[in-house]
């Protein structure tokens, strides 16, 4: 279901098949234009006009094959690739990918969104700056 905020946001208020956890995730521009592109012509209530996850898996394929992409990509990929390289890469707090992802233990997420190298480097390098800054506070050098 979708739902506007006070503010003029829009949420997706669903509820995960696999958990029954219920789930909040705000649209950004780009899936708000692609959910209004699509608008009443998905059935059962539905976002989107696709029968199955198998279609799904097919269309990502194909799109995958355009990009010139050697590698079999699936939903699955897809929702790995959403919580390591579009949340937590960018900085979106893992307690936050968790809800996002509908899991009722953030352990489950620890593992299934790996934490990918360029996070890990810009992680450390945010710790490097910031003790480099309080060294210089103190005035101590090395």
């Amino acid at each position: 279901m979708l739902r506007r905020w006070p503010n003029g946001n829009m949420w997706i208020d669903t509820e995960r098949i696999k958990t029954h956890v219920d789930v909040h995730v705000r649209l950004l521009d780009v899936p708000l234009m692609l959910i209004r592109k699509y608008e009443g012509q998905a059935k059962d209530g539905l976002l989107f006009p696709v029968p199955s996850n198998q279609k799904i898996n097919e269309y990502l394929k194909e799109v995958a094959t355009l990009c010139g992409i050697d590698k079999a990509v699936t939903s699955h990929m897809a929702r790995h690739t959403f919580a390591t390289t579009v949340t937590l890469a960018n900085g979106v707090p893992i307690e936050t990918v968790s809800k996002m992802l509908g899991h009722t233990n953030i352990r489950t997420t620890q593992i299934y969104a790996r934490i990918i190298d360029q996070k890990i480097n810009t992680d450390m390098e945010m710790l490097a700056q910031k003790l480099n800054n309080k060294m210089n506070q103190v005035g101590t050098t090395i």
